[in-house]
């Protein structure tokens, strides 16, 4: 049986569509891995093409692995994704090496080009990269939005929600194979089910999903500050199953600079939107993103952001400093008049507040219990998550214990020590 290599670059979404394409090439015959370091004859990149770094990433993956294969005549690498999505002629001029190059919607293409055949009654199946217990759910693709810093849409498309009876037989498929936390993605939670005939909302779609046997939690990811359905809140309040915990990228406080970004919304309303899940959903922590240097912030627009941070407390937060990207409204219309050395600085500013905030928020749960799932094991070490954080983006609870615990089963846990973004705590035996 062949083996084939999945290099997956980029966000959680792009993990999802490599797990579909992995369980298709399975169906057809071959073993599949996840990035792997070994040598292999077949080798598919999943790219990355969101921002500058991103792509540069992608970009030295495909010459390295190109460079690996240089001296294997029976080796072949193909390339997919959103990197090639936008910039498909020059990198087939650029890399000859590659093999094939595919789009991000090519996977029945690239099952034909391994001579398989895309078997579409699988489309609901995937084959996890994730540890068994946790999965991503990807509920749409594309993105309506027309902000000014994003290339997302030109990559992607508009805005087109799955079915709820899509997703639902996915999280049946995942829930029957162990799955127990569910993530909701999408580029925008907020818009699903506005673009189909009978206009599911998100509630709903999280009203259903929740009644899965073997779904423990379901956790939101990327709900744009925008026409947030109003139930959602009384929803998480109510449903044990939702985590109290909501991505929502506010990207600036400034009402100039999010005018300037073609957000749709200013500094009053988000601060508004943020408050009403503080009161009506009890005990939830937020976590957003935030972008620093965008062409025309000014000093007092960034005094304004870091106040906001300090002020507002968000117990998650990650910051990236504005990064000019062909296509993009910004790009074409806004000169990217912030030096790289002021983007930095402002990072590390509103990094070491958010830094404290956190450490503070994190003190404030010592001696506190709080049920814990576990994800992986170090000899005796154990690393698991409260319900309050995601994978890879947030803090873990480190669990030193002599009994030996199962990895994706849950635990009440005392919480002895904190840190900025990890806990240490052990658990509470009944």
């Amino acid at each position: 049986m062949n083996t084939i290599n999945i290099i997956n670059l980029g966000c959680s979404k792009n993990v999802v569509d490599s797990e579909h394409l992995a369980r298709q090439l399975k169906a057809n015959g071959y073993n599949v891995l996840y990035d792997q370091t070994d040598l292999f004859d077949i080798t598919l990149i999943n790219t990355c093409g969101f921002i500058h770094d991103a792509q540069q990433e992608s970009i030295e993956t495909i010459l390295e692995i190109a460079d690996q294969n240089k001296d294997n005549p029976n080796s072949f690498l193909g390339v997919f994704g959103c990197l090639t999505q936008l910039f498909a002629k020059e990198l087939k001029k650029e890399i000859p090496e590659v093999n094939a190059w595919f789009g991000k919607y090519d996977a029945n293409d690239i099952v034909e080009a391994l001579n398989g055949k895309f078997k579409h009654d699988l489309s609901h199946e995937r084959i996890l990269s994730t540890p068994k217990h946790y999965a991503y759910l990807k509920i749409s693709e594309g993105c309506h939005r027309k902000c000014a810093f994003c290339s997302i849409p030109i990559i992607t498309g508009d805005y087109k929600s799955f079915s709820p009876e899509e997703l639902i037989k996915e999280a049946n498929f995942l829930a029957q194979n162990g799955v127990k936390e569910l993530i909701l993605i999408a580029q925008d939670l907020t818009w699903y089910g506005q673009d189909l005939k009978h206009k599911p909302t998100l509630t709903e779609l999280v009203r259903e999903i929740s009644k899965i046997d073997g779904i423990k939690w379901i956790r939101l990811h990327y709900a744009y500050p925008v026409g947030i359905p109003e139930d959602l809140f009384e929803e998480m309040n109510h449903n044990p199953k939702i985590c109290k915990y909501i991505d929502i990228p506010i990207q600036h406080i400034s009402s100039d600079v999010l005018k300037a970004m073609r957000r749709g919304h200013n500094g009053p309303s988000t601060k508004k939107i943020l408050n009403d899940i503080r009161s009506k959903v009890e005990g939830v922590e937020i976590r957003t993103t935030l972008i620093v240097g965008f062409p025309g912030e000014s000093e007092e627009h960034f005094q304004e952001l870091s106040s906001f941070i300090q002020e507002f407390k968000f117990e998650k937060m990650g910051a990236f400093p504005y990064s000019h990207e062909a296509y993009t409204f910004a790009f074409e219309k806004l000169k990217d008049n912030v030096d790289e050395e002021t983007k930095q600085r402002r990072l590390d500013e509103i990094m070491e507040i958010q830094h404290d905030v956190a450490f503070q928020h994190n003190q404030n749960k010592i001696g506190k219990s709080f049920i814990v799932i576990i994800d992986r094991q170090e000899d005796n070490v154990y690393y698991g998550r409260t319900e309050y954080d995601s994978p890879d983006v947030d803090g873990e609870v480190i669990i030193t214990s002599e009994k030996l615990l199962t990895i994706g089963n849950f635990y009440k846990v005392k919480i002895t020590d904190a840190e900025a973004f990890d806990l240490y705590g052990e658990v509470i035996y009944a």
